[in-house]
């Protein structure tokens, strides 16, 4: 095995060698126009943006994709180059607008305050250099995004959705399934961070939190995402506190007017070598000059990861189908966009959890409409998902062990949005949206083991609905040349409730693990209704000295509702249900609070940004950050209660293992800072372009009251890449580093982890329509685990042991563009 795996590595490295050696591909294209040629007429009353996109080194790139927003009413439209990396916007309104430019392997360039006057045609030309995955975008927080070309590469090396992510600025993920990890801005994740899949809000239909709202897209489906640390505006949604990331699909692409229908598509295969997953995705679009239609379809199979040394490690396995259908349709400025899709995952592992997911069933429809009027624009969307989801325990677990939990769960929502120019520099943003989640959470009873597992029906959340209603005001403001300020605030009101429940049986006289009827007439006596209303505000400024640095500072208070298992959880005196429950990773129970009063997150947040005047020159940001969370959700042992074998006296008092805990609101306080820079190292035509480039992370969480820390805090954490770019290749090494952690939380038995590094390549080389990715993760086959992994419960049931990390993994895929 140690033999072959080396092979495999040195096939790569060959292979990548020959690769950078090779005369570029992309030549000059003769297709370039000229200044001052003959274009064709523009329409009357509005005008026109066209250009070229080329590399550093002058080649044309085919395909690459050309997104322009108007900067006083967000209107957009987006393009792809041609054979000749030409490009061409029509129909647009005067005014002033912003260029984004993305292509595979290259940095996004945004070029802004572009003027558009009628009948008038206006060149921008722009070169792309050497891809940075995280760049700051907009000016109203720290937003890093990765485009739909940065994505593409990162397809062969995950089909964890969250795991793109990885090297975004305060960014960390949590380990999870191989679908499902789930992210965590500044040491907030889960719920705490809002996730919007095209504009979609979708809350976790599972009691483990199996199916997070990243796990409802393929990554073959990404076309761009945003992460906004810390300062999030109130217009990109409330109910949150972390941060947001906003996931979109690819944007349509149309054709230019008199082009006749253009078809396009592409097939990707793939193979990791450490899971032994295959996998691929197939993409197909047609355009014309007011139609466009896209299917996406993906596919991915994987046994269990091997840890360092080739120790396999234990219910990481997956399988997983997902379609999407994309339709869009625009007249003048009206563009109404259809997306429907389905999801299928017959199995997933989860090497952290007493339970595995055995069926997730999704369906989803999104209708969006934008439109412009006057010197405004107008947005509306309503979309619905549904999902059918089963857990149960799969062969690594506990053979022969059967305990079938099932849920229904369905998201469904509107949103509307006007912007309205005031005045030159002047933008107001008011918006509504609503989002209504429903969920039934049954646990079938296992004949076998009547008593501790039946006669009855388990109703662990019965017609659980959370419904939150919401209207915000924003106002933008530019003041001269240098200062930019953002003031919003927002109001919502959520309302929840949940049905009477009752547990496997309705005996008063049983104990132990057949211990429910106490429980249950605890909770159903109580009234379950909860109305939740919520202020949230946003005051940012930013100044700009120079050409060369940007200076802000922000404050946000943002406010979070407990979720419907926060809430609504009821058994106590049975520590195997209580067990059954629990999103965290560390195996221990937990049970709910009917008291949880919101989270209001204080945040206060700085960003320095310096950077060199040329397109690719140096750039540093450093980002520190302060919140204190007076009513932050945290955990307490659960309090002793006669019967039962859940909330016991040992319990409060033990300092191993797993416990049974209880949700309760404590003061907290966060703190750290992210860091990210950019340093060329030099070009030339022979070589090539090298850069070096690195991203620092720090949190801290203090539980105020207690005195303990917070949970699953990343410790200190850093990546360097040595990147290069030649022609149609692009490779890199990174070096990723992270501290030990040493800073956990007493009341959940949290463990510590050693401090470790990787070495990981990565290569790409696209030549015509054939792109081919491949590259090594954990070069060294080191052995390590996953500071936010969680408890490796599989291997290890008495909670002493954290989940080992893959060890070397090679992987590869080829691309056929059509």
């Amino acid at each position: 095995m140690v033999n072959f795996r080396w092979h495999g590595v040195a096939c790569t490295l060959a292979c990548g060698l020959v690769l950078g050696l090779a005369r570029p591909a992309l030549a000059q294209s003769s297709r370039l126009p000229q200044r001052g040629a003959a274009v064709d007429q523009v329409p009357a009353g509005t005008g026109r943006v066209r250009g070229v996109l080329t590399d550093q080194t002058g080649a044309v790139l085919q395909r690459g994709r050309v997104e322009i927003r108007n900067l006083d009413s967000e209107f957009k439209k987006s393009v792809v180059t041609d054979e000749g990396g030409q490009f061409v916007v029509d129909s647009l309104p005067a005014g002033r607008y912003e260029l984004t430019t993305a292509f595979s392997g290259f940095e996004t360039v945004v070029r802004t305050d572009i003027r558009v006057a009628p009948g008038e045609d206006t060149v921008v030309d722009v070169s792309l250099a050497v891809e940075m995955k995280a760049s700051i975008v907009v000016v109203t927080a720290r937003v890093s995004t990765v485009g739909p070309d940065e994505v593409a590469p990162d397809r062969v090396r995950t089909s964890d959705t969250a795991s793109l992510l990885d090297g975004v600025p305060g960014l960390s993920v949590y380990g999870g399934g191989g679908l499902s990890s789930l992210p965590a801005i500044h040491g907030m994740g889960d719920d705490r961070v809002n996730v919007q899949i095209d504009g979609m809000t979708i809350d976790a239909a599972c009691g483990n939190h199996m199916n997070p709202p990243l796990s409802y897209i393929a990554p073959a489906s990404v076309g761009r995402v945003n992460v906004i640390a810390g300062i999030t505006p109130v217009s990109r949604g409330g109910d949150s506190i972390g941060g947001s990331i906003v996931v979109d699909s690819a944007a349509p692409a149309f054709t230019g007017p008199g082009v006749g229908p253009v078809a396009h598509g592409s097939l990707s295969l793939f193979r990791r070598s450490s899971a032994m997953s295959t996998g691929g995705n197939a993409v197909a679009s047609v355009a014309t000059e007011r139609f466009w239609a896209s299917y996406t379809a993906s596919y991915v199979n994987a046994e269990n990861y091997q840890a360092g040394g080739g120790v396999p490690v234990k219910s990481t396995f997956y399988d997983a189908t997902n379609h999407a259908l994309q339709l869009a349709v625009r007249r003048g400025t009206d563009l109404a966009t259809v997306n429907v899709g389905v999801q299928s995952i017959p199995l997933q592992g989860f090497a952290n959890a007493r339970m595995d997911m055995t069926r997730n069933q999704a369906t989803f429809a999104n209708l969006k409409y934008d439109g412009t009027f006057g010197s405004g624009a107008f947005a509306a969307r309503a979309y619905y998902e549904g999902t059918t989801h089963e857990m149960n325990i799969l062969r690594d677990k506990i053979p022969g062990m059967n305990m079938p939990m099932d849920t229904k769960g369905a998201n469904l929502g509107y949103s509307v949005a006007t912007d309205v120019v005031l005045a030159p520099g002047h933008t107001l943003r008011v918006g509504n949206d609503f989002h209504r989640f429903l969920l039934n959470d049954w646990w079938p009873p296992v004949m076998a083991m009547v008593g501790s597992m039946g006669p009855d029906t388990l109703r662990n959340v019965s017609g659980g609905e959370r419904d939150r209603f919401g209207t915000y005001l924003e106002w933008e403001s530019k003041r001269g040349q240098r200062v930019t300020t953002l003031l919003g605030i927002r109001s919502d009101v959520v309302r929840m409730n949940t049905g009477n429940v009752v547990g496997y049986n309705t005996s008063t006289t049983t104990t132990g693990s057949a211990a429910y009827a106490a429980d249950a007439a605890e909770f159903n006596a109580r009234d379950h209704k909860r109305v939740d209303s919520n202020v949230d505000a946003t005051a940012v400024i930013k100044y700009e000295p120079a050409s060369t640095s940007t200076y802000a500072v922000g404050y946000a208070r943002k406010t979070r509702s407990p979720n419907l298992y926060e809430r609504y959880l009821w058994v106590k005196r049975s520590s195997m249900s209580v067990r059954m429950n629990g999103w965290f990773g560390d195996a221990n129970g937990y049970t709910g609070n009917l008291d949880l009063k919101p989270e209001v997150a204080n945040t206060l947040s700085a960003t320095a940004n310096w950077h060199g005047g040329a397109t690719r020159g140096w750039q540093l940001t450093i980002t520190p950050y302060y919140t204190s969370v007076p009513d932050y959700i945290d955990v307490d042992r659960c309090p002793v209660v006669a019967g039962g074998n859940g909330c016991t006296a040992a319990n409060v008092a033990a300092t191993t293992g797993f416990v049974n805990l209880q949700f309760a609101n404590h003061g907290a306080r966060l703190h750290g800072f992210d860091a990210s820079g950019r340093l060329p190292l030099g070009s030339t035509t022979t070589l090539g372009a090298f850069d070096l480039t690195g991203v620092v992370g720090y949190v801290r969480g203090t539980n105020r009251d207690t005195g303990d820390n917070l949970y699953r805090m990343m410790p200190l954490n850093t990546t360097v890449s040595l990147e290069h770019r030649r022609g149609a290749w692009t490779g890199a090494v990174d070096l990723q580093a992270v501290g030990a952690k040493q800073d956990v939380q007493a009341v959940r038995n949290e463990l510590g982890t050693a401090g470790y590094a990787l070495v990981n390549l990565r290569a790409s080389y696209r030549w015509q329509f054939l792109q081919l990715d491949a590259g090594v993760e954990n070069l060294m086959d080191t052995s390590y685990v996953l500071p936010l992994g969680g408890t490796y419960w599989v291997a290890d049931k008495t909670g002493a042991s954290a989940v080992p990390g893959m060890g070397r993994s090679i992987f590869s895929g080829l691309t056929v563009r059509f």
